[in-house]
């Protein structure tokens, strides 16, 4: 009897044991799940988030030409004195509001042709005449310096450089009396775009005048100057600069102040500002 009494209590004592092991487990587990269930979700500051914006597109190609290069002509503007407006129009004139084959394959936004003298990259393209040569370039930007450097450098567009940064009325009339371009509307072209689009805004801003700030009317007086602002003379055989400025009623070192004229040697077929 005592046998069996001591073996019954022997199995007795293993199952409470192993009942004992199992609770233990069982706890361990649900300890794990309430870690888990209770951990804290991450909170994001305003401060960190990190958000990505952009300028609406309009539906109007020439408001966004004008948005993408404004800041560029803007700079062009205080560098080399070219109305900002002037050369916006003139981009969105040339170019076609960037859309055009030039300025689509060879970043060219002013219709700039090669030129003598010219040794980067060319495009052929029907113009006045069939396929004519134009200037390519890497970029767009490189387009717009060119396009500073090409009348800054020339003579014949000198005496826009005389004219009130703001006066882009006169820059327009004066463009199309120095031969930038054949349109005989090319003026008006570039004044209506420049008056619809407010484009003289960036005038202001760029002379660090109130933006909204009307320009100046000026139309009487350019009227009576612009036609004698850049008037031309092209040398033919014979020709001297004495000749010509008894020609015009002028002088020999007016005319060579005029066109940068380092010595009085003239060539046929080189075109003269001469008042």
């Amino acid at each position: 009897m005592n046998y069996r009494h001591f073996f019954t209590l022997f199995l007795l004592g293993v199952f409470l044991v192993s009942c004992g092991s199992k609770s233990n487990v069982v706890t361990t587990k649900r300890k794990s799940k309430s870690r888990t269930t209770k951990q804290s979700p991450m909170v994001v500051k305003e401060n960190d988030k990190v958000t990505t914006t952009s300028t609406p597109r309009s539906a109007d190609n020439v408001a966004n030409y004008v948005e993408d290069f404004k800041d560029v002509a803007m700079q062009e503007m205080k560098l080399y004195k070219i109305p900002a407006s002037i050369t916006l129009a003139q981009g969105i004139l040339e170019s076609g509001s960037g859309s055009g084959r030039l300025a689509v394959e060879a970043n060219n936004h002013f219709g700039i042709k090669c030129h003598t003298g010219w040794t980067g990259g060319r495009i052929y393209h029907d113009d006045d005449e069939d396929q004519e040569c134009f200037r390519t370039y890497n970029n767009a930007n490189y387009s717009y310096r060119d396009h500073s450097l090409f009348l800054k450098d020339r003579p014949r567009y000198a005496g826009l450089f005389k004219l009130d940064e703001d006066d882009y009325k006169g820059w327009a009339k004066g463009l199309k009396t120095a031969g930038y371009a054949t349109d005989k509307r090319y003026p008006q072209k570039l004044i209506s775009l420049i008056e619809r689009y407010e484009l003289y805004k960036y005038d202001n801003i760029t002379l660090g005048k109130t933006v909204d700030q009307k320009p100046r009317i000026i139309e009487k007086v350019q009227e009576s100057t612009t036609p004698e602002l850049v008037k031309q003379h092209t040398v033919v055989k014979g020709e001297s600069l004495y000749s010509i400025s008894k020609k015009y009623s002028t002088t020999v070192e007016h005319i060579k102040k005029l066109n940068n004229l380092k010595s009085n040697d003239l060539s046929i077929g080189q075109v003269l500002i001469v008042k």
